[in-house]
């Protein structure tokens, strides 16, 4: 992957660096000469110094413009499917916390969307490819559907909207426990084709959700009702044959081999946020945003270099961010740096330091510069 970087913060609030929490890192201020980016390297790229450009979590670019298109001149990557493939977008919809990320990873079988038991910890609409021989169906993990509160929602509830419209087939989850229907979530869905889903069943007897059926079924027409468990997973593999009988014939969008459009910062900027909420619990709110200032992948057995900046809204919280020392920030380094790894299948050397901006929730010009658009 080429290098990719952004402006370097600015000492004035950028707080104590802390580098790579591995054994060779032995003070928060200390970077590896043999492992940092040269400062002989040539001046930053257009994509160095725009925000938006090259942005993590713009729309990415058609297809058929990066694979090839047949009309072109070019060779299909899909020139050897069958004629009755199928491929299409399912929406994944509901309010926060019914397990929706959860759900999206076990049908993929692997991990792509942040899992936390704090709600509403997707921010953007994460895609998830799951391809087999005769089919290819392409999830989109939403933010859970909530009444906009500052600009941030907005644009989280604008990801929702985005994907509804774009979807083939909607999957409608509820948490098997709640006993009343979700009539707020359920008007985003509009009257689009939509499986009902029942997430977490391993909780309660399966007689128990009849009643929640029938009231769901008063409301609106489903095409299929499907009781899941993603824990023990219960209905997992039913619910994907579902889908795909569901999906329109046509050729896939993306190779067989890819299981996400989003490239490889993303899902850092992800790895390390979760981090932050499984680390931090209440002691840090949901303000926590995190921007990867530059991804450097390296030759030979050299680690890549990554340089990442968590932004809050506090002095306070970066206080408890960075806590006594530089510890906590260095022990939220550690366990970021082994789910980076074994995502990337690569060592790393990874660089956290934390910055202050005060209500950028809520101002259009820091949304923007960190990919959030309506």
């Amino acid at each position: 992957m080429p290098s990719d970087s952004r402006p370097a913060p600015s000492s004035s609030d950028a707080g104590p660096s802390v580098p790579d929490a591995s054994s060779d890192a032995t003070s928060p201020s200390e970077t590896s000469p043999s492992e940092a980016p040269s400062p002989d390297s040539e001046a930053p790229s257009r994509e160095a110094t725009d925000p938006l450009a090259g942005d993590p979590f713009s729309e990415p670019e058609d297809p058929g413009d990066v694979l090839g298109d047949a009309s072109e001149g070019g060779t299909p990557f899909y020139e050897d499917v069958p004629d009755d493939h199928r491929s299409g977008y399912v929406a994944i919809i509901g309010k926060p916390n019914v397990g929706k990320s959860t759900l999206m990873n076990a049908m993929l079988g692997q991990k792509l969307s942040i899992v936390t038991r704090k709600p509403q910890t997707t921010r953007n609409r994460v895609i998830g490819i799951h391809s087999g021989p005769d089919h290819q169906v392409v999830f989109l993990d939403t933010p859970g559907i909530i009444k906009p509160r500052y600009r941030l929602h907005e644009a989280m509830m604008g990801q929702v909207e985005g994907a509804v419209r774009d979807a083939d087939l909607l999957l409608f989850l509820h948490e098997a426990t709640q006993e009343q229907p979700d009539t707020f979530s359920l008007e985003q869905a509009g009257q689009k084709q939509a499986f009902l889903v029942l997430t977490k069943m391993d909780l309660i007897p399966q007689e128990q959700a009849l009643p929640l059926v029938e009231s769901y079924q008063d409301l609106r027409a489903f095409d299929e009702i499907v009781p899941t468990s993603a824990l023990n997973g219960q209905n997992v593999d039913t619910l994907v044959d579902l889908i795909v009988e569901a999906m329109p014939k046509g050729p896939p969008f993306y190779p067989k081999e890819m299981v996400s459009e989003h490239p490889e910062r993303f899902f850092v900027a992800e790895i390390i946020r979760e981090k932050a909420f499984q680390q931090y619990h209440e002691e840090i709110p949901y303000s926590v945003q995190v921007n990867i200032v530059q991804y450097e992948e390296r030759d030979g057995d050299e680690k890549d270099y990554i340089d990442a900046e968590i932004v809050v809204m506090r002095k306070s919280h970066k206080g408890i961010l960075i806590g006594k020392g530089g510890r906590a920030l260095k022990a939220l380094g550690t366990a970021a740096r082994e789910d980076i790894e074994a995502f990337v299948q690569r060592p790393v050397y990874l660089n956290l330091h934390v910055k202050v901006r005060e209500d950028w929730r809520d101002r259009e010009s820091f949304l923007r510069s960190y990919g959030y658009r309506r």
